[in-house]
């Protein structure tokens, strides 16, 4: 695993998984704007998007997808060196109420018709600092509920174990690491 820098300011990172050619950010946002990637899921996760979204047209689920997608890999890629990506991302579990040592957190997307289904995962490396590790379309309560939002959930923990290995704890960590890597 290799992480690359998103933003030149080194606030947002991404993980390159070894079996892949692009970084993980990359990947998703090609997925989510990929029509037929998109119907075959949604086929396949019909029962899911009605019970929770009440949402039964393929086509209209792929084309919010899209929307939805473009308008969150604007907010990140387009953002401002003041922009606070604190304001984006949120601890993973609701009920958390303090901050932990690379906390895993989530980004949702903002789609104006329904609640958006997108989501980006991250490890917390400091305040206003994230290293993305995934990202899933979630149509259900929770991720323990489908095998594929299961994976990134194994994503967030795979990446936050290696950096804890490796003994990084905050960004000061993770930019020596980076630097002695390059």
């Amino acid at each position: 695993m290799r992480f690359e820098r998103v933003l030149e300011n080194g606030r947002l990172w991404a993980v390159m998984y070894d079996e892949d050619c692009v970084n993980i950010l990359e990947k998703v946002f090609t997925q989510w704007n990929d029509y037929e990637w998109l119907r075959e899921f949604f086929t396949k996760h019909v029962d899911d998007l009605a019970t929770f979204f009440h949402i039964t047209d393929i086509d209209r689920a792929v084309f919010d997808t899209v929307d939805d997608a473009n308008e969150l890999e604007c907010l990140i890629m387009d953002l401002n060196p003041d922009a606070d990506l604190d304001e984006l991302f949120r601890p993973l579990e609701n009920t958390r109420m303090s901050e932990v040592i690379l906390g895993r957190e989530k980004a949702k997307g903002r789609f104006n018709m329904h609640a958006s289904w997108l989501r980006l995962y991250a490890i917390r490396l400091e305040s206003g600092r994230y290293i993305i590790t995934g990202g899933a379309i979630k149509l259900t309560a929770t991720m323990q509920e489908r095998e594929h939002t299961l994976m990134e959930l194994a994503k967030l923990n795979k990446v936050r174990d290696y950096l804890i290995s490796i003994g990084i704890f905050d960004y000061n960590g993770f930019e020596d690491y980076h630097e002695s890597d390059d």
